[in-house]
């Protein structure tokens, strides 16, 4: 019951998101761009398991994991003013988040951060 409750819920958020944005594409980004999910992660995980240690993990990773995609943000609306179907620049983007994320996986590990 618990993980429909959770779907549910982040369905609606979506579907929020991409109701709200075709009407009014601002303010559509910023409750896309609010830690709508990442609260709800949280919140799921604690009712499942509230245990700090593993709260303070996920949040600090979260906020390592948040860092790569953000260029992704900045390439994609690029590559549409310059004329790039819109499939081509999601891919684009993806393909770039995936490229610094396996960066900062790498980089991470040597400077000693745990993912």
């Amino acid at each position: 019951m618990l993980f429909v409750l959770k779907a549910a819920l982040s369905g609606i958020l979506i579907a929020l998101v991409a109701g709200v944005s075709r009407r009014y594409p601002a303010a559509g980004a910023l409750i896309a761009s609010l830690p709508l999910i990442s609260v709800l992660g949280m919140v799921w995980l604690w009712l499942e398991k509230p245990d700090r240690q593993l709260m303070e993990t996920h949040v600090g990773a979260t906020f390592w994991y948040i860092l790569p995609s953000l260029p992704m943000f900045l390439l994609i609306p690029l590559c549409l003013r310059h004329g790039m179907n819109f499939w081509l620049a999601l891919a684009c983007g993806c393909l770039l988040t995936v490229v610094l994320y396996v960066l900062l996986a790498t980089l991470g590990a040597r400077w000693g951060l745990k993912l």
